[in-house]
């Protein structure tokens, strides 16, 4: 058996210009892939072309699942001081709470920098610094690789927003062990959507391919039911695009789901429920589960096209 040795090549070679070319080569949805499984994020609207005063950031976009704004500058050389005062200068001005640095090499000073920010700013503020590789086997095509050097301390972070006489509570507790299970069982079946933190939160999010609606998976213990539904943030036109398909949209799905308008509020909701869930008894979690699972990818893949 003939075995190739890795190489790494200069990103150079790749992209000549980070502007015209790596920039809008990351834009694209299938490149932003690579960085979303890295660290954790949907990231979608996609923005190339923010202002901040007379400089311009080279993306600009928004977590699918938590709306948050997140801001990326590429630097395919070395980090230096003036990108680091340039990130700063951007989260500021766009109201950032994601910023990414992608860079050729971080040098320690800049290692140090993103590492105290992280420790230093408030528990919604999140600092990562990622090294940008590329590499090769013989002839082939380049592999571009994504290599974070410094990320967010959930722990410290965390920890630092609590005082110290708080604690979890029963229902917080058991929510945080259910969400720990369920990120046991999406890995088992080979992680089919991005897997979160395991938080003591009552849902759990996931990307649709849209800012403008997610799947959220929620606990609703006082009724012992788990809701998975399509949740749709402000905009009851795409809600009543949809009901108008509403027959031809619960034949796909294969199962009924509760059309929630929600005359009163911004937001729309599209439920189906699985009864069974008791924070008292975990015997039939494993189930619970998998049936969640299950109608979590049903309703994405019958959703996502309708959504774009």
């Amino acid at each position: 058996m003939k075995i190739g040795k890795l190489k790494e090549v200069n990103i150079r070679e790749l992209w000549a210009h980070e502007q015209y070319d790596f920039s809008a080569w990351l834009a694209k949805e299938e490149n932003i892939e690579l960085l979303n499984e890295k660290i954790g994020l949907t990231l979608v609207d996609i923005n190339t072309e923010a202002y901040v005063g007379s400089y311009r950031c080279d993306i600009v976009a928004v977590d699918e699942t938590t709306g948050i704004r997140v801001i990326i500058e590429n630097q395919l050389e070395n980090s230096n001081h003036d990108h680091l005062g340039k990130i700063i200068t951007y989260a500021s001005g766009l109201d950032a709470k994601v910023i990414v640095w992608i860079v050729k090499e971080a040098r320690d000073e800049h290692r140090s920098a993103i590492e105290w920010l992280n420790n230093n700013t408030v528990q919604d503020i999140n600092f990562f610094l990622i090294e940008l590789h590329a590499y090769q086997i013989g002839n082939s095509d380049y592999a571009p690789m994504f290599q974070i050097v410094e990320q967010p301390n959930d722990f410290i972070k965390e920890q630092k927003g609590k005082k110290s006489t708080d604690t979890m509570n029963k229902s917080q507790s058991e929510r945080l062990e259910f969400w720990t299970l369920f990120n046991d069982h999406v890995v088992e079946r080979n992680k089919p959507f991005a897997i979160h933190k395991a938080s003591s939160i009552s849902w759990y999010n996931i990307a649709v391919g849209t800012s403008q609606a997610y799947i959220s998976v929620s606990l609703v213990n006082k009724d012992s039911y788990i809701g998975v539904e399509l949740y749709i943030a402000s905009n009851k036109e795409l809600f009543d695009k949809l009901y108008a398909e509403h027959e031809i949209i619960e034949k796909e799905l294969g199962f009924e789901v509760d059309w929630q308008r929600l005359d009163n509020a911004k937001a729309s909701r599209i439920l189906y429920k699985i009864d069974g869930l008791n924070f008292d008894d975990h015997s039939n979690y494993d189930a619970l589960i998998e049936e969640a699972i299950d109608k979590v990818l049903i309703m994405r893949d019958v959703f996502k096209n309708r959504l774009k």
